[in-house]
């Protein structure tokens, strides 16, 4: 059975997956990174037919143990139900769709998933869990339609007041069933800092607290599917036959558009259990710790403020996953495998037309930020090797960039059209644990 222990434990006392999963964040204030990664054969998912396909030869690997393999089918079934489509935009670039869940994010694949593993592993205990989530954007909507109406979870979010689109807040803020949402006046790393200090509060200790967020080891493992399933949609040549081959132009790399880290985290499982990757491109926005770390000597676990952007969802100045990746690859391994940049919200605005007026597609502003980062990757050193970016929302959830870069209006989206007609439900709280403790 695989297990998993803290980051910040030095006895590496092990613990398994229904406890890593329940808990979120270790009691010693860690993240849970598995003991081992299980090699997966890539004849398992290569000619797969669908990401649900693909996620129960893969997640078998790792819960096999824990979860009967009935179980485990019908919890991906149920889950992953949405198309995830590999569009082509050249010879050397495709982007990957991971916005056709629900709520029109990536999040919706780790989100969805984590709730019926959670809900499996509740039933079976008679217990009841309260989610604390915090959230710059599409992470709380994901969580929010993925846990509403599970019988054993309630779900509290926190995120930035006025620091999110109108579509994200109104994502957020739906009345859904144990569903409770709070207005941080405040940053993300305020949210992020009280969901931090509720677990360690003796005074909440009574309370069955778990996270949802990228902190979670739960919402990781799904992500690591669709690097998997793109691949699987490729041709076969398309993927070198050498697994961290540099220089051979048929090695693969993968874009992806970074903020927590969590995303790239994933990734990262996927290629250590198997799946061939040439380069990791992490394209941050503004907030330039991770990209700062892999080409300089810079304090690893430094605070960093965070900074505003257009492609607000990535607005993270210190991501937590940075630990989980320092802890997972040794640091020469990290520095020559991940390639990171950063880009400003001029540029991102600047790609968001040129993607347009080159291929007629249409990107958020945080597919853009990895479409640039593939640009810059690829004029920084020089390798032609095919890239996969990964798309991470639907641009109709920003109307106001799409509107100031293209000068269109936003094609109409029926997911987020109802939403303007539902009831809501929010309370604005101070950045603070107390404000927070009064409500939990």
């Amino acid at each position: 059975m695989i297990q998993y222990y803290s980051t910040r434990d030095q006895h590496k006392t092990l613990v398994s997956f229904e406890e890593a999963l329940l808990k979120g964040l270790a009691p010693d204030g860690g993240l849970y990174i598995p003991s081992e990664i299980p090699e997966i054969d890539s004849l398992n998912w290569l000619n797969a037919h669908s990401l649900a396909e693909v996620g129960k030869k893969v997640l078998s690997a790792w819960l096999k143990e824990e979860i009967p393999e009935a179980d485990l089918n019908l919890i991906v079934d149920d889950a992953l139900n949405f198309p995830c489509p590999l569009v082509k935009l050249s010879d050397d670039l495709w982007v990957l769709e991971l916005f056709h869940g629900p709520t029109l994010s990536f999040k919706d694949f780790g989100a969805r998933t984590m709730a019926r593993l959670m809900q499996h592993f509740l039933k079976k205990r008679s217990e009841k869990r309260l989610i604390l989530v915090a959230t710059s954007g599409d992470t709380g909507s994901a969580v929010a339609d993925g846990f509403a109406g599970q019988d054993n979870i309630e779900v509290v979010l926190l995120y930035p007041k006025g620091k999110v689109s109108k579509v994200q807040e109104r994502q957020l803020i739906v009345k859904r069933p144990g569903v409770r949402s709070f207005a941080v006046e405040g940053n993300f790393d305020d949210c992020q800092r009280m969901v931090k200090e509720a677990f360690l509060d003796p005074g909440l200790s009574h309370l069955p607290l778990s996270s949802a967020n990228s902190i979670n080891i739960g919402r990781l493992l799904p992500q690591s599917l669709y690097y998997l399933w793109a691949v699987s949609q490729l041709k076969p040549q398309a993927i070198s036959p050498v697994r961290g081959a540099e220089e051979s132009k048929e090695s693969l790399n993968f874009c992806v558009p970074s903020g927590n880290l969590g995303n790239l985290t994933g990734g990262i499982f996927a290629a250590l259990s198997g799946q061939e990757v040439g380069h990791f491109i992490a394209a941050h926005n503004a907030n330039h710790f991770f990209p700062d770390y892999l080409h300089a000597e810079v304090d690893a676990f430094a605070f960093h403020k965070t900074i505003a952007t257009v492609s607000n969802a990535m607005d993270v100045g210190s991501p937590s996953n940075f630990e989980r990746i320092y802890h997972l690859l040794p640091d020469k391994k990290l520095k020559s495998w991940v390639w990171g940049t950063s880009v400003d919200n001029k540029t991102t605005l600047k790609r968001m037309k040129s993607c347009y007026e080159t291929y007629g597609y249409i990107s958020c502003p945080h597919t853009a930020v990895g479409l640039e980062g593939v640009a810059l990757y690829r004029e920084a050193t020089g390798d032609s090797s095919r890239v996969i970016s990964l798309a991470c929302a639907h641009p109709a959830k920003f109307p106001e960039a799409i509107t100031e870069s293209l000068g269109i209006a936003t094609p109409k989206e029926e997911a987020l059209e109802v939403l303007w007609q539902k009831e809501t439900n929010v309370i604005s709280i101070e950045p603070n644990l107390s404000a927070l403790r009064r409500h939990l």
